[in-house]
């Protein structure tokens, strides 16, 4: 190695002096051998230094060996086992050699360690000093050990050592860190060495369990505030939640003259990426420039992160391509922001990207991209998580990790998967029982997923809001009214929650599909809150299925108060005039859309196959194997006639003939899917889909009989519910 080409001699000391005493200070520390150590950038290198250190004889002497200790236990680039080596072929280590060992456990990923060879240095006869406490501090706050935490502050006392500025910072760290904010404050109250590092520290204490008004009190006393007083509270207010005043404090922050560092600018960003403010994000974005801070990678990795959650992804994109050099949150922030937006299928190919850049994913990364799974029923790749899980993170105590299993799976149809990843659960969480009886629910397993809610109830577990969107969506797939009614009655009730408008939108579709209209308008006049489209909407398609015309239009009015510029209601209100035969109306309807250039949103399936996602849209003609396609659409649409299928084409335009009406009602992107997934898969292969709009009466007319014909299971998940047709019936039951 070149480190090590100088020439070293072998002995510049007598032998007779080193088995017994070290030489004079100043000889070692500019001993050749030893001036090597601060080249040392690897543990090859080290253990070549080692080599020379025995070969002079300079391993009989404590400092020679404390110095390489310290490099092996505390720099980045050591090794602690080594460092362990080095300690215990010493008969009598010193109290630089133990607070040093102590140190590098407090460091490394073994905490606990460090209070462990605090005790053995106590036992050896050698007494701690304030550079011991400190780092077993710390490990004490590490490991939440409060009782040993205590123990020690004795100790600190009858040392006399509390007026040594560090080891009271530690103590005022340690007990604010276990959550002993009383004893942190009056080892704080106690002490005339107040400075800003004790101040902070108290204040991190406070803010760690949401006290933002203690710790702004404790902050406006600070004599002298430093970047990292004025971090700690920008971090505070993040963690809170409180946004705007994080930002608002920054700039009180830089009115103050204080240059913000790399932790300000972290901290802000995220606030900047949770509030949405985008105009904030810019400055701050044209702050690091400015400064040339611009190639600092956490910074760059917060800025993708905000603009990506402020809905600019294509500076965000700019920036990740732009990195030389990319770490693992580097791909988590883009993938979370194409999440975040709903940009699903980008998210999955830059995941799969990252897999075959061999970057090794992490759990923020499988939180990422589940949720991207579930929304576009990559069932494929959400089995291949599963396993990459089950292989890594089986022993993590991040139970969401699972919980996101059970939501994916039951979100790409499989309900059976997602109740064994359930079951196998050794630990449970609240989101947990709710992901599985929002799972069964979507699935129409009403009975299931009441059964489970009694479950959960029995073994501790208190339902919230969440629990009973899950409860009242059972009731309303089912039909299941009355119990409907006693779940709605009871989360006020027995557990003082307020209903959402989720829970009122799930009591008016079940009240409006029973024919109880004046219940339902009556319960949304009671409505402390005002209704929104989905609750109208609710009652709008309640309309649609008793015909009730009259209400409609009073109920498209509300609609159109709330969002005028939503063609879906026009779409649906002429829909209803067309199955009560007005086609003057429709025709009105049509014509004003056209005049406005409103459209429906069209209707997108989307069907996974070898684990790559394939979207259609209604008369979608541009995929590779477009012939093959409408090939099986047509043979299809021969054996449902066979079958005596007749399609249902009273509301499709008057205006056309009905020859192409037909047409136009088998080329609905739910039925391309199917004819791909027929043309793509092994007879008898379970062919799944996912359409962001409700599924029509006739496509799901026509899927029932697709089943039976070709003995194919067809699992649909529509904007509502899932539908299973199986042998020419749907689990649904025709109630949608």
């Amino acid at each position: 190695m070149a480190l090590l080409s100088t020439s070293v001699p072998i002995s510049p000391f007598p032998l007779h002096i080193l088995p017994s005493s070290d030489p004079p200070y100043k000889l070692l520390q500019n001993h050749p051998s030893l001036s090597l150590l601060s080249k040392c950038r690897t543990m090859q290198t080290l253990t070549q230094v080692h080599s020379h250190i025995i070969k002079t004889g300079l391993h009989h002497t404590q400092f020679a060996l404390s110095k390489l200790i310290e490099f092996c236990a505390v720099s980045p680039s050591g090794d602690l086992p080594y460092a362990l080596l080095i300690f215990e072929s010493i008969d009598e280590p010193n109290q630089v050699i133990w607070n040093t060992m102590i140190r590098g456990f407090s460091l490394s990923s073994s905490p606990r360690m460090a209070l462990e060879y605090y005790v053995k240095m106590i036992w050896s006869g050698i007494v701690p000093n304030s550079y011991t406490f400190p780092f077993v501090l710390k490990s004490c706050a590490k490991t939440g050990s409060t009782q040993e935490g205590k123990q020690i502050h004795g100790q600190v006392l009858k040392l006399g050592l509390d007026s040594d500025a560090f080891v009271h910072t530690s103590l005022i760290n340690m007990y604010a860190q276990n959550g002993e904010l009383g004893n942190a404050q009056l080892v704080f109250d106690k002490s005339p060495l107040r400075d800003a590092v004790s101040y902070t520290a108290l204040i991190t204490g406070y803010v760690s369990i949401g006290y933002m008004e203690n710790a702004r009190k404790l902050f406006d006393e600070i004599p002298i505030r430093d970047v990292v007083s004025w971090n700690a509270m920008i971090a505070g207010y993040v963690r809170s939640g409180q946004y705007e005043e994080a930002l608002a404090f920054l700039e009180e922050m830089i009115r103050a003259n204080v240059v913000p560092n790399e932790s300000t600018l972290v901290s802000a960003l995220s606030a900047c990426a949770q509030c949405g403010n985008l105009e904030m994000g810019k400055k701050i974005s044209s702050w690091i420039d400015e400064h040339g801070l611009g190639f600092n990678i956490h910074l760059v990795n917060a800025l993708i992160d905000m603009y990506s959650k402020c809905g600019d992804l294509n500076t965000a994109s700019d920036l990740f391509e732009g990195l030389k050099q990319r770490d693992v949150i580097s791909w988590n922030v883009m993938i979370g922001g194409y999440t975040h937006m709903s940009c699903y299928k980008e998210a999955l190919e830059l995941f799969q990207r990252m897999l075959r850049s061999n970057i090794e994913p992490s759990d923020v990364t499988l939180l990422s991209i589940l949720p991207a799974c579930a929304n576009l029923g990559a069932l494929d790749i959400g089995k291949w998580i599963h396993a990459y899980i089950d292989k890594n993170f089986q022993n993590s105590t991040n139970i969401s990790l699972w919980t996101s299993l059970i939501d994916m799976y039951a979100k790409c149809g499989a309900i059976e998967a997602a109740q064994q990843v359930f079951n196998g659960m050794k630990q449970r969480t609240l989101a947990s029982w709710n992901a599985m009886i929002s799972g069964l629910a979507m699935h129409g397993l009403a009975n299931k997923a009441l059964e489970l809610f009694s479950q959960m109830t029995t073994e501790g577990f208190k339902p919230d809001n969440i629990t009973f969107v899950g409860v009242l969506s059972a009731c309303s797939h089912a039909g299941l009214l009355d119990l409907g009614r006693q779940y709605f009655s009871s989360m006020t009730q027995d557990y003082a929650i307020s209903p959402d408008r989720h829970h009122y939108g799930c009591m008016v579709n079940l009240l409006g599909r029973a024919g109880l209209f004046d219940e339902a308008e009556a319960l949304i006049q009671s409505m402390e809150i005002e209704p929104d489209g989905a609750i109208w909407g609710s009652l709008l398609g309640a309309c649609r299925l008793h015909k009730r015309v009259e209400l409609a239009e009073s109920v498209v009015q509300r609609l159109l108060e709330l969002e005028p510029e939503n063609p879906g209601v026009y779409v649906l209100l002429s829909n209803i005039y067309a199955g009560a035969g007005r086609w003057d109306d429709v025709a009105r309807i049509r014509t004003f859309l056209n005049d406005k250039g409103m459209k429906k949103v069209p209707g997108c399936s989307s069907i996974e196959v070898d684990s790559v996602v394939h979207e259609f849209l209604v008369s979608d003609k541009v995929h590779p194997r477009c012939k093959e396609i409408y090939d099986m659409l047509n043979e299809v649409d021969t054996l449902l006639e066979k079958a005596g299928f007749v399609p249902d084409t009273s509301e499709v335009l008057q205006d056309v003939e009905e020859e192409w009406k037909e047409g136009a009602l088998s080329h609905h992107s739910e039925k391309l899917a199917i004819a791909f997934g027929l043309i793509s898969t092994k007879p008898g292969t379970t062919i799944r889909i996912v359409k962001n709009l409700r599924v029509c009466g006739n496509c799901h007319s026509a899927t029932k009989l697709i089943s039976k014909i070709f003995n194919r299971e067809i699992i649909a998940r529509d904007r509502n519910r899932f539908h299973h047709f199986k042998d020419g019936i749907c689990s649904c039951n025709d109630y949608w």
